[in-house]
């Protein structure tokens, strides 16, 4: 379907075609005549699909269309991190191109400068806020915040907002609002505090879903059956078998982050991290390296795996597996986003591989085992079965018949982290 089906306000259609925006996705399909319709929404569906242009378009089409006093705040968008209030953010600038419609990003970790600027913004007035729950509340806690007139109320990433334990702050920001206003929730899972949520807070919602909890097919998933000291060794083989310019490795340790980033940093890649340790200036400068790939190499944590919408990224690596499914999902939804292909590779330890099957039974696929370099020698042999017990290891059969690898490590290698390889990511 073409945007021009929706018959979006005239400025909004200007700032379409200046996009680049050809033909609307599935999620985008489903979503905007809903919305259009004035109904609550309950939606649902796997990350890069163009969930946020699903919920955006619309509302800037209502909002350009009737008419609204300035001195309000008509739109509000609550996210959990103060990443994915950025990107939101910019992604405003860029639709509100041709138009008079304001937004403002409200998030912590800005200095004094920014609290004075969200609260005039906030006091005075204006057309959409995007905020993170508990900045929110230190503003609203105050009393200046003008919400009296607000029309819609979008939820973005609601199960990572619960996830994070914002539970409590959704409902008090709640508490400040009109009764009388559409609402809007976009979760990529449904689990049943979701659902639990929405019956609390949506009137009658129309419930949308889109291949929940599935990767899409376009993504090349692998993974590599290793011991620790394997990991570094990997990295740098699969980095000079291609040039990327666009790697996001993910760890799920802040310490493991900071470390890798040295190591790789040491053997001469253009790599940095993002956690939650620098400031926010350091993180968003980070970020726009990262995505206009001046940065081949980003590592972060999962803090950023539903926080970032960056386009052409081509490679997700996971350092170790994430114990929650759903995270893997996220992070490998990072790579091939919409029609866009990439890949994704998971070093599974012995320690992880109980969770990396639990992956698999989730997502209903058998993720392809990767041999390790032959100069790295064996790995741990891979126990494809549905339980594992925490005693000692026994050797058993593998189902293709092959014989059980050795399960002494190999002397972890030095040179170089293990490997010595002369191509680098410039």
């Amino acid at each position: 379907m073409d945007f021009s089906s929706f018959n979006f306000h005239e400025s909004l259609a200007e700032s379409i075609e200046s996009s680049g925006y050809k033909k609307a996705t599935l999620i985008q399909e489903k979503a905007i005549p809903v919305i259009m319709d004035g109904k609550d929404i309950i939606a649902s569906a796997q990350t890069g699909t163009g969930k946020t242009a699903a919920f955006l378009l619309p509302i800037l089409h209502k909002l350009m269309s009737e008419e609204h006093t300035d001195s309000e705040v008509h739109a509000l968008i609550m996210v959990p991190t103060r990443e994915l209030a950025i990107q939101i953010s910019s992604h405003l600038d860029g639709l509100t191109y041709f138009s008079s419609i304001s937004s403002m990003a409200i998030y912590g970790g800005g200095d004094g400068g920014s609290f004075v600027r969200e609260k005039q913004a906030l006091s005075r007035g204006v057309d959409i806020v995007v905020a993170t729950p508990g900045k929110l509340i230190s503003h609203l806690n105050m009393g200046y915040v003008k919400m009296k007139e607000l029309k819609y109320l979008i939820l973005d990433e609601a199960d990572r907002m619960l996830d994070m334990g914002f539970h409590d702050d959704i409902m008090k920001i709640i508490s400040f609002l009109p009764a009388k206003r559409q609402t809007l929730m976009f979760s990529a899972t449904m689990p049943p505090r979701i659902l639990q949520l929405a019956k609390s807070i949506l009137d009658e919602p129309v419930e949308v879903s889109v291949a929940l909890s599935k990767p899409p097919e376009s993504i090349k998933q692998q993974a590599y059956i290793v011991y620790d000291t394997h990991k570094i060794p990997v990295i740098q083989h699969i980095l000079a078998e291609k040039e990327y310019k666009s790697v996001l490795i993910f760890c799920s340790k802040k310490q493991t982050v900071k470390q890798l980033a040295a190591q790789l940093q040491r053997m001469k890649y253009n790599a940095k991290d993002i956690q939650s340790d620098l400031d926010q200036s350091q993180r968003e400068d980070v970020l726009l390296e990262f995505s206009s790939k001046r940065l081949p190499i980003l590592i972060a944590t999962d803090i950023l795996s539903r926080g970032i919408h960056i386009d052409n990224i081509e490679l997700v690596i996971n350092y170790d597996v994430p114990s929650d499914g759903e995270d893997y999902v996220h992070r490998i939804g990072r790579t091939a986003r919409a029609e866009t292909k990439g890949a994704a590779i998971t070093f599974v330890n012995n320690d992880d591989q109980h969770k990396f099957q639990r992956i698999e039974k989730l997502i209903g696929k058998i993720v392809e085992k990767v041999e390790l370099p032959a100069a790295l020698g064996k790995g741990p042999s891979y126990e494809a079965s549905s339980s594992r017990n925490r005693g000692p290891k026994k050797d058993m059969p593998k189902p293709n018949g092959q014989k059980p690898r050795p399960q002494a490590p190999p002397a972890a290698p030095r040179a170089a982290g293990g490997l010595t390889i002369e191509k680098r990511v410039q």
